[in-house]
């Protein structure tokens, strides 16, 4: 891929930047180091959607997402549908699809995989319009998430104790919301839930394997649906993803859909997008797009995938 020029947009504000110091002139010298061939978009001064433009007007055949979940989804929303390739620089603090991807997490060694990275497509979910890469949840999740936001850029201990103190009153607090749930194949119903999410794909079970994904091709979005959220049941669900055993726990219920459509009493509601809180209108029109998205993945991802 040493051939190829990149468009590089640097998001300086994602969580591992932000605590690095990750510079444009810094990411310039890995590329020159690597032989590769880029322009940097370290722009903080203009809107993403003025950057996403530029990025996909320029002669790059591959534009580069340099930062955190939320970076790499728009990013992903802008390439949906031409004929450019989207390639990760995990700058953020979750790093969900790039963990996925097996991209490695070290920026240097991330930047070197651009010369022998290989295509592969992968599936994206849509809501509303919207892309994702990931996972949609509404209900008591997105309010946890907006408190995240107070300490965004800190790393004090104090500031994840504030966090934690948040995060389980909030769950002790929580009321279930009424849903309407249909998919595109089954019956209309309604439930009262704590959370519910719809990700693209799978979450695989397995020891260690915490909200990864070893296929994101399989053409499928996946419903999940946490009647109750307690202290006691977080505790429980998050010991199950630790030790693989999560998916036939008592709070939780999961289906495979192509579409669905969720509805609430509520005109507009908060989710979490891709680890982003958004506000949508209801109702929630879901369905997933095979295959629409070029991503570049090391050479030995390729490779498995041929094999499966």
């Amino acid at each position: 891929m040493s051939k190829q020029t990149y468009y590089v947009i640097l998001n300086a504000n994602a969580g591992t930047a932000n605590a690095t110091g990750i510079s444009e002139d810094s990411l310039r010298d890995l590329f020159v180091a690597n032989d590769l061939t880029a322009t940097i978009d370290a722009r903080q001064d203009r809107d993403m959607a003025t950057r996403l433009g530029d990025a996909v007007a320029s002669d790059a055949s591959i534009i580069v997402a340099a930062g955190g979940d939320g970076t790499i989804t728009a990013v992903a929303e802008a390439l949906v549908g031409t004929d450019k390739s989207l390639a990760i620089l995990p700058l953020g603090t979750v790093n969900a699809l790039a963990k996925d991807l097996h991209v490695p997490l070290d920026l240097p060694k991330a930047v070197a995989n651009l010369v022998t990275g290989h295509e592969h497509r992968i599936d994206v979910g849509e809501v509303n319009g919207r892309i994702f890469l990931h996972k949609v949840v509404i209900g008591v999740i997105p309010g946890v998430a907006a408190g995240r936001e107070r300490i965004r850029g800190r790393r004090d201990a104090s500031a994840k104790i504030g966090l934690l103190r948040y995060f389980f009153r909030r769950l002790a607090r929580a009321k279930r919301l009424a849903v309407v749930i249909e998919p595109d194949e089954g019956a209309r119903r309604i439930e009262r839930v704590q959370a519910l999410a719809v990700a693209s794909n799978a979450y695989d079970e397995g020891l260690g394997q915490f909200f990864s994904r070893q296929s994101l091709d399989r053409g499928t979005l996946t419903l999940y649906t946490l009647k109750h959220l307690n202290v006691r049941d977080f505790v429980r669900l998050t010991t199950g993803m630790i030790l693989g055993n999560w998916r036939n726990d008592q709070a939780l219920s999961m289906e495979s859909v192509r579409g669905v459509t969720i509805d609430t009493r509520h005109t507009l509601i908060k989710v979490m997008l891709d680890g982003e809180v958004e506000t949508l209108t209801t109702p929630l029109e879901f369905l997933i797009r095979p295959q629409a998205l070029s991503v570049i993945v090391p050479a030995e991802v390729t490779a498995s995938a041929e094999v499966a």
